[in-house]
């Protein structure tokens, strides 16, 4: 049938679902499409909270769950592959790739979203005034989503520069990124520091990790569903005892949990690697730098939409109605119309295929 066909190409050129046949390695899209959902659900929950509204109790305890977990999880990925990165490009060219994927879209869109939350302050929560756009240069936590793009962006270079330049051994970057776990949380009124500082022992774990990590006997472990009933109940006891004490973990303890939680986090990636199962969480995780630029805004515009003109007040409703349209909505626009008319929104390079008027 036409129809139905014309609506399958629409799909997957809206969804660019020939990233599923690419010769990826699954579990990577899996475990960024696993952090990238929990990163939209917080900020959902954030945004419904400003509203006024109650927010059932087991909702707020897995926002507290993802939290000792997710952001640690990006690091951690990011660092397993920076040693193979190096090998390939000089330091001038990576730290550029780097600018170009990591800070150059934080500029734009961190900006972006700035202004239209101070333009359409009648109708938004967030209580912005020109003074936030300094926030851009020296204190990302005060603009919702985009502290973790610098921090990446800070960490990659820092890091590269201190393996390259002084030398440092994997457990000597492991005892620098200790100390600046501990000394980053003093800085946190400038938190163009303290994030990078904070987050440098997850990519240092990363980066150690990926002489063992990426051997047969490492990754049949993890694929292993004795690992996975394993590492199930040490989870569940771990997220536990953190959402009980949540006020008073000390950074030992997170740090811990933290880890729990990742190696778990791979352990689920490599099982649905192996089940071929959700497959659609590659395709977020494969996109998932546009989700995490562009969901607030989303999400944002669609709680407008559900609660001032369809009059919906029910935080669970507007929370998964939030979550659903914050990942989905931005792969659309990008596939849609960002990459192929828009590209300057993430990149200053017009990509060749743009050039050649067809988009892969």
């Amino acid at each position: 049938m036409p129809g139905a066909l014309q609506l399958k190409q629409f799909f997957s050129k809206a969804f660019n679902l020939v990233v599923l046949e690419k010769s990826r390695m699954p579990w990577v899209d899996y475990l960024r499409g696993i952090a990238i959902v929990l990163v939209v659900y917080r900020h959902v929950l954030i945004g419904i909270e400003r509203t006024g509204r109650s927010i059932p109790v087991l909702l707020e305890q897995a926002n507290m769950i993802f939290f000792s977990f997710r952001m640690p999880l990006f690091f951690i990925l990011s660092g397993l592959f920076i040693s193979s990165s190096i090998a390939k490009r000089t330091i001038k060219k990576l730290v550029a790739i780097k600018f170009e994927n990591l800070l150059y879209p934080y500029l734009i869109w961190a900006f972006l979203q700035t202004t239209l939350q101070i333009v359409l302050s009648n109708y938004t929560n967030a209580e912005r005034t020109l003074e936030d756009y300094t926030y851009i240069f020296y204190q990302p936590r005060g603009l919702d989503q985009f502290w973790y793009l610098p921090a990446l962006f800070n960490t990659t270079v820092i890091y590269i520069l201190v393996k390259t330049k002084l030398r440092f051994h994997n457990w000597m970057q492991l005892l620098l990124g200790v100390a600046l776990y501990f000394t980053g949380t003093y800085l946190r009124r400038v938190s163009m520091m303290s994030d990078w500082m904070e987050f440098y022992i997850f990519f240092a774990i990363g980066d150690s990790l990926s002489g063992l990590f990426f051997k047969q006997r490492a990754q049949r472990f993890l694929n292993s569903s004795l690992t996975l009933l394993l590492i199930v109940p040490i989870f569940a006891f771990t997220q536990y005892y953190y959402v009980k004490n949540f006020d008073v973990i000390t950074h030992v303890e997170f740090l811990t949990i933290s880890l729990i939680g990742c190696v778990s986090m791979f352990v689920f990636a490599f099982r649905l690697q192996k089940l071929h199962i959700l497959s659609f969480l590659r395709v977020l995780g494969f996109h998932s730098l546009y989700i995490y630029v562009m969901h607030v805004i989303v999400s944002a515009f669609v709680r407008l939409v559900l609660t001032k003109f369809m009059g919906v007040t029910d935080p669970a409703i507007l929370l998964f109605s939030g979550i659903a349209t914050g990942v989905i909505i931005p792969v659309m626009l990008y596939n849609l119309i960002i990459k192929k008319k828009l590209w300057f929104l993430f990149t200053y390079h017009r990509p060749k295929a743009t050039q050649a008027g067809e988009v892969q």
